[in-house]
């Protein structure tokens, strides 16, 4: 059941932005949050990239492993890490994350502050398109939030960790359509001191 109250969300406010390999459902906006933070959860299917090596200009992530075990490389540190376990990623910092083994794995993605959630919005209205994914809307909106992909570590990584390379599910345009719309809908009747009005995290 979705709650009338700024103070709780429940489990049927979640919005599913991505599926497929690397998943994104959204927990907590920006618009909920004064722009401070967003939360999303990333599940992650066996042996699949959850992206290539890639830096964050605006955000820290801060990323709890809550099911299986996640590979990370961060700077030039490997690391793997299992449940409980928090892979910081500052920003500025390159990192790269994975599932190597064979089993679903689970992320809660904690982004300070706010706005790259809508990073998965956009990503989600390209794939909604009909044939291949345009590639200048894709640097376009990697650009818009801050994020820099060094797309060359792909075959890298998959070689490495044998890992399985494959394009998130596309998704109906009407859900993206959907989160816009509880996206303004939380900003209406969201107190002032709830409300964000930075750029990066409006709708």
């Amino acid at each position: 059941m979705s709650s009338d109250s700024q103070y709780l969300v429940t489990a049927s406010d979640r919005m599913t932005l991505l599926q497929g390999p690397l998943g994104a459902v959204l927990m907590l906006s920006g618009n909920q949050t004064a722009g401070r933070l967003s939360v999303l959860e990333h599940p992650l299917a066996p042996r699949a990239l959850g992206s290539p090596v890639h830096t964050h200009r605006n955000e820290d992530e801060y990323s709890v492993v809550l099911e299986g075990v996640v590979g990370a490389q961060i700077a030039e540190q490997v690391i793997e890490a299992g449940p409980g376990a928090v892979l910081v990623k500052p920003r500025g910092v390159p990192h790269a994350f994975w599932n190597p083994s064979d089993q679903p794995a689970r992320l809660l993605e904690l982004i300070s502050p706010a706005g790259f959630e809508q990073y998965f919005t956009g990503l989600a209205d390209i794939l909604s398109g009909p044939g291949a994914p345009d590639a200048g809307q894709l640097a376009a909106l990697a650009d818009r939030y801050g994020l820099d992909l060094d797309l060359a570590s792909i075959p890298r990584l998959a070689a490495a960790y044998g890992l399985r390379i494959a394009l998130p599910e596309r998704m109906p345009l009407e859900r993206t359509r959907r989160w816009l719309m509880m996206s303004k809908a939380h900003r209406a009747w969201s107190p002032a001191w709830f409300r964000t009005s930075s750029p990066s995290s409006a709708p």
